[in-house]
């Protein structure tokens, strides 16, 4: 395994963000679409693999599939950039500011939907035949979810919207993980073992995660599940996004570079 020190790819993390704030519009929207929509079809996969066996266990195995692909792909996701854009801006590289760092986010935001409703949409279709069947249990399943996933958060009220934020601060913390895990070598499959095990982690534990719900809950949606789009964006999708963002950058990005990119000086015996 070609491994690379800490210092290394931290500074590679902080080269990474900084690459994302001056990609061109075109580039950073076509990388985002394509992100949201390979990662909606692994979930569809998933959630299959889920009904048919009946073993939530090996549909979190294998959920990483997408996400490797990916990753190696260079498609952005939404929780990646998250951890990697502001630490280009807090490490003052030329040109980089909150508003560029929000200009990316933004253009992701939007690529990742596209890609997941795109995505949404077409599995709507073929499961249900061009909507002329009820698409069976894997219809159902995806309902329940998308209705547990909302209504049974707000049946909780400010302490349900809290717990979602928390889901989505772990999410985070460990995809960002996977993420960072990747760059610790330069070959491909020890890349893939890295990102392997933190995104099998946060399926299984239905940790949220804004990009996966921003396919699941259309889906769920357009297969009958009794929930309207303002319950879904204010008991789930804004929250998610809220906690994916605070924990990729401060459990993950940012105690990297204060540690490793802004070393301070060892201590002296007095």
């Amino acid at each position: 395994m070609s491994y690379l020190e800490p210092s290394e790819f931290a500074t590679k993390m902080v080269d990474a963000g900084e690459s994302k704030i001056f990609m061109s519009t075109k580039d950073t929207f076509i990388r985002a679409f394509m992100a949201g929509a390979i990662l909606a079809l692994a979930a569809f996969f998933a959630i299959t693999v889920m009904v048919k066996t009946g073993n939530p266990l090996i549909g979190a195995i294998l959920f990483p599939v997408g996400f490797i692909m990916l990753y190696l792909m260079k498609f952005d996701l939404l929780t990646g950039v998250f951890t990697l854009v502001p630490l280009a801006v807090i490490d003052k590289r030329a040109g980089c500011t909150w508003s560029t760092m929000l200009r990316n986010w933004g253009w992701v935001f939007l690529g990742n939907l596209a890609g997941a409703l795109t995505v949404a949409v077409m599995a709507s279709f073929i499961l249900t035949y061009g909507y002329n069947t009820d698409g069976g249990a894997l219809a159902a399943k995806v309902g329940s979810i998308g209705e547990s996933r909302t209504l049974g958060y707000k049946e909780h009220g400010l302490d349900g919207w809290i717990t979602i934020f928390i889901r989505g601060m772990l999410c985070n913390w460990m995809v960002s993980m996977g993420v960072v895990g990747a760059m610790i070598s330069t070959s491909a499959s020890s890349k893939m073992m890295a990102m392997w095990m933190p995104i099998m982690l946060f399926f299984f534990m239905a940790f949220e995660h804004s990009i996966v719900n921003m396919f699941l809950f259309p889906f769920s949606m357009i297969m009958g599940g009794d929930f309207t789009v303002v319950d879904y964006l204010v008991w789930n999708e804004l929250p998610t996004v809220l906690g994916n963002l605070v924990g990729g950058f401060l459990f993950v990005g940012l105690p990297l570079y204060l540690t490793h990119v802004k070393t301070s000086p060892e201590r002296r015996s007095a």
